[in-house]
């Protein structure tokens, strides 16, 4: 299982400390790496997060500030050089609070157990446990089964859902953050913004595009790492 991982802090040492702790770290795969809060906004909507490790005290908006107008389902460990805000921090819901100098080990630490979180909810999501769900198109509530899925295209406000064997495929009006959520990673990757790939259903790879029969889909930038990864453990050589 892979998490998309962003570091806002700013203090540029600190956060350069945690991005070099994140790419040494397996599971985690680093979307971006910001100076203050506001700036991580724009990363955080455009973009499935699951995981910020995230500064207090920083100006225009704290890290307690922003920890309440995120999405629930995106977790937070706080990194601070004050433990005087350790008890706000969880009652926002924080799965750990790092006091700095942070070592390796005590991120390491964290960030495990950020990943026994996000194990823990793929095996009591209804919809990961039996691997179908049912959607809204054309005002009715069609069951999609996990293993007909080829890929998953956002359209605007839409996800437009292709399955095999020459299936018609579905439009649902959705995000492409609420589809993802109910998916079973590493098996479902976001590879792109509009992008969720079946990766036990890609054929061939071919200059970072995945191909599913003649459809060819990108790998962006922002997910190139943690596509790579999984590839290189699925590769043979």
């Amino acid at each position: 299982m892979t998490l998309n991982c962003v570091i806002i802090d700013d203090e540029p040492l600190a956060a350069e400390l945690l991005e070099s702790y994140a790419k040494k770290t397996p599971f985690l795969n680093v979307i971006g790496t910001y100076n203050s809060a506001v700036t991580g906004i724009k990363a955080i909507r455009e973009n499935h997060i699951d995981l910020i490790f995230l500064d207090i005290q920083m100006p225009e908006l704290s890290g307690l500030e922003f920890a309440k107008i995120i999405e629930k389902d995106t977790k937070i460990i706080f990194t601070s050089a004050f433990n005087q805000y350790a008890i706000e921090g969880y009652k926002v819901n924080a799965i750990d609070y790092l006091l700095k100098p942070i070592t390796y080990e005590d991120f390491l630490t964290a960030a495990n157990k950020a990943l026994d979180w996000f194990t823990h909810d793929n095996n009591t999501d209804p919809s990961k446990r039996d691997r179908f769900f049912f959607v809204k198109s054309e005002y009715k509530l069609v069951q999609v089964n996990f293993d007909d899925i080829l890929y998953i295209e956002g359209v605007k406000d839409y996800v437009k859902i292709y399955l095999e064997n020459g299936k018609k495929p579905v439009m649902s009006l959705m995000n492409m953050r609420k589809i993802d959520e109910h998916l079973p990673t590493p098996e479902f990757m976001r590879v792109h913004r509009s992008y969720i790939a079946h990766m036990t259903k890609v054929q061939l790879i071919d200059r970072f595009r995945l191909a599913f029969g003649e459809n060819l889909i990108p790998i962006s930038d922002s997910y190139k790492d943690a596509v790579q990864k999984y590839i290189d453990k699925h590769t043979i050589v």
